[in-house]
């Protein structure tokens, strides 16, 4: 994807509110695929969008999962933290990870 179109993407996106971003990721848990009306029922969970909106919210949502998988968007840099230099190793991280 070139940056121009990811840009348009990204501004088409962006007037999502953390709230609807949350509605949407319940509804496309309720309305799957074959549900009837899928787009519909979305909109109307999600509220203030319209059946155009919600799906071109789903299509760049598609479009980040593939990049993301391509490895495309590279990892953050997170700060790491612990022990004595400010870095913890893969032992110790491992030792307190909850699974």
């Amino acid at each position: 994807m070139s940056s121009n179109s990811m840009t348009s993407t990204r501004s088409a996106s962006s007037n999502w509110t953390a709230k609807q971003n949350k509605l949407f990721e319940k509804a496309l848990a309720v309305y799957d695929k074959d549900t009837p009306d899928r787009w519909y029922n979305v909109a109307k969970a999600v509220g203030g969008k319209t059946v155009e909106e919600v799906k071109r919210h789903y299509e760049v949502l598609i479009e980040d999962l593939k990049s993301i998988e391509s490895g495309q968007v590279p990892f953050p840099n997170y700060k790491q933290t612990g022990g004595a230099n400010g870095l913890i190793n893969e032992e110790q991280r491992l030792k307190y990870l909850k699974l």
